[in-house]
């Protein structure tokens, strides 16, 4: 709902003060391409597309210049790690670095909001590490939100702060151990 990818069922999402629900699919649009950037549990890599295009496109829906696109693409490459992957499709990288190129699209269009569902469950806990530092230094040098849906507790020891979910409903760390630990 953050993203403006569903509309919420009951209640309301405000985003600066604004309820994005009541958004018509223009402004919708708008929020998506030029705000936030998305980084998809399955990636969402397009696969007959190197890491550089992947990126690109991005650069290209929101219609930026042919110059600026390549010069921001190669800058979130680089952010990332992946410059000398940049020709590589995703089927000749390692999750990992698939990862990192999800990374960087989400990253191209200077979002306010980087939204990641599970962005670590496909990796292993080394490469996971690798990761949500990454993360860390992308919000302190970007200056970027980044909300994160997981299960996988190792975030709790990168992010700010934690927010336990229960039926949709947002519970206290003490209400989530007890139902972890009756």
């Amino acid at each position: 709902c953050l993203g403006g990818l569903d509309r919420p069922t009951k209640g309301t999402v405000r985003i600066s003060g604004q309820e994005i629900g009541a958004w018509n699919e223009r402004k919708l649009t708008r929020w998506r391409r030029h705000q936030v950037g998305f980084i998809f549990q399955s990636l969402g890599l397009l696969p007959a597309l190197s890491a550089y295009e992947n990126v690109e496109l991005m650069l290209r829906m929101i219609g930026a210049p042919a110059k600026e696109r390549k010069a921001l693409t190669m800058e979130v490459l680089e952010l990332v790690g992946l410059t000398k992957w940049a020709d590589h499709r995703p089927y000749e990288m390692s999750g990992g670095q698939q990862q990192r190129v999800a990374v960087a699209r989400a990253l191209a269009n200077n979002p306010r909001v980087i939204l990641a569902d599970e962005p670590t469950g496909e990796l292993d806990s080394k490469t996971g590490r690798e990761m949500l530092t990454l993360f860390g230094n992308i919000v302190r040098e970007k200056n970027v939100t980044m909300l994160m849906a997981t299960h996988d507790s190792l975030v709790d020891d990168y992010v700010d702060q934690v927010l336990h979910l229960r039926d949709g409903q947002i519970v206290t760390a003490e209400e989530f151990a007890r139902e972890l630990d009756p």
